[in-house]
Formats: structure tokens, sequence, C-alpha cells
């Protein structure tokens, strides 16, 4: 915890917060309240964020709620940058839960998900090559997932995908929970994607990213 947060807990930095369709993983096209907090330690090559990674204003968790509530929506995403680089993020996760919102956690899977409330869906990265942080992927996140949880991985090229495969069958993620693929915006085409999966026959879920389909790639959306 830094002097800051400490000093003026239980806040915390936040970048935006919106409501919009959930573009990825299980939810997708779902009406959500993304609440996006400020900071990340990794610096993955193709991230669409990096307007996260300093700014933002202080929110008390009061007030995060009161925005959240005035969407109107039941599912809220809490996101970055990466969130769980703010020690209070476990605090407004748990207060998200009591306020009875379906609530998901997108996190880059540097950071120990196993304090995360149980009750919320837990969407962890793990970094390819192409990021740029694959030696930053704590592996032992991987074995407190369970099957309300997602494993995204972020695809930049063949090599990307096929070390991925290979982390799929060595540590039997298919067994654990939902897995997710997702091509580099703009880099690597869809379709390709596509047909390597279905050659390999593999037991992952495809996803492009709906939001950047439909409004590009822009803060807000």
């Amino acid at each position: 915890m830094t002097q800051a947060e400490d000093s003026i807990a239980p806040r915390l930095r936040i970048t935006e917060i919106f409501h919009s369709l959930q573009g990825e993983a299980r939810d997708v096209g779902r009406p959500t309240v993304f609440v996006r907090l400020t900071g990340c330690p990794l610096r993955c090559v193709w991230c669409d964020t990096t307007y996260s990674f300093h700014g933002g204003e202080w929110r008390d968790i009061d007030a995060i709620l009161d925005e959240v509530k005035s969407h109107g929506a039941r599912h809220v995403c809490v996101t970055g940058g990466e969130p769980l680089s703010q020690k209070r993020c476990i605090d407004l996760l748990r207060h998200l839960c009591d306020a009875g919102y379906d609530v998901s956690l997108e996190t880059s899977g540097a950071i120990d998900v196993s304090n995360v409330d149980a009750r919320v869906s837990r969407v962890v990265d793990v970094k390819a090559p192409g990021s740029g942080e694959a030696e930053r992927n704590l592996w032992s996140n991987l074995d407190v997932l369970t099957a309300r949880d997602q494993i995204k991985f972020v695809l930049a090229d063949r090599a990307d995908y096929d070390w991925s495969r290979d982390v799929i069958a060595q540590r039997d993620l298919s067994s654990r929970c939902d897995i997710l693929f997702s091509p580099v915006y703009g880099k690597l085409q869809p379709r390709d994607l596509a047909e390597w999966i279905l050659a390999d026959r593999l037991p992952v879920r495809m996803q492009i990213q709906l939001h950047k389909v439909l409004w590009g790639e822009k803060p807000g959306t």
C-alpha cells in the first residue's frame, strides 16, 4: 500500500467509471458498469489502456458505489490497468458483492488473486511471450481458480498460440475453468486464430473485443 493510499483510506484512485456492453469474456454483450482503477506494474507491448497507468482521481468506496448504482446495471467489471495493484481493490470487490452485483475482475495474473472474494469471477490473464511480460506470470494463481473463474490468453502471433496451447496441455487447464483466446486487435487476424483453434480442436472459447468492433479504440467503451 502506498503512503497516499494509507493516508486517505478507504479510497482508490479511479481512471474512469462508465456504462457499456461487456466486450470480452463469458459475459460478452452484457450491459456492464466498468470501474477502471489507475496503475499497473506491467508494460505489455500491445496494451490498449496505457492512459490508465497514471493520473485518475481518488474516490472513496461509497462514492464509487453511488456512481455504479446510477447506471442501473447488475453486472460490474473491475478492471485497469491492474486493479489489484491497489490494495483497497479487495475491499471494493467485497462491497460490490455485498450490494448484490454480479462482479468480475480483470487482472493481469501477476498479482496474487487468492484473497479475492469468492463471489467474484476472476478473469486471469496468462501473459504470452508476445506481450513482453511472460516472465511476470504468477503461476500459483492458476491453482486457486474454480469453475466460476476464467483464464485469458491474448495472442499476437502463431508463436503465442503455440506457447499457449502447450501451457493448457502441460497444466491441464481445460479441466479447471473456461479458457479464452483473444487476438491482439489489429495484429493477429481473427480468422487465422479461429482456424488454428479448429485444426487443433482446442477446448477454448475464442473472443473478439466487441467494444472495439462497435466503437473502435477509445476510452469509456
